[in-house]
């Protein structure tokens, strides 16, 4: 009786030897991996938060820009329904991506 709990123990403690070795590996390889990770993040800028506006001018500017990029979808749908050729498609898009600023300045009065 007292080898056969002598030689289960033994086995239990084998066993736990290997999972604590695979415990310790898998530590290993995780910490390795923290490292290169802290390293590439510490290469890379980090972008920097601005806090967001909130007032009223900011309200009134994101209902305009809504407004605005509705319209530029809607004129780009208009043209891919309408125009049959390729040229003419990018060349309304073309445009329209040349004379946005000038309507968003000329009606929304954003002069700088």
């Amino acid at each position: 009786m007292s080898k056969e709990r002598a030689r289960r123990r033994a086995e239990r403690e084998a066993e736990q030897a290997r999972q604590a070795a695979l415990r310790a590996e898998r530590e290993a390889r995780r910490a390795k991996w923290r490292r290169l990770r802290a390293r590439l993040a510490a290469a890379v800028p980090r972008p920097i938060r601005v806090a967001r506006q909130g007032g009223v001018i900011a309200r009134r500017h994101k209902a305009q820009n809504a407004v605005v990029a509705m319209l530029f979808v809607l004129v780009q749908a208009g043209a891919w329904l309408l125009l049959g050729g390729w040229a003419a498609r990018l060349g309304v898009l073309v445009l329209s991506l040349l004379l946005l600023p000038v309507l968003v300045t000329v009606v929304f009065d954003r002069r700088s």
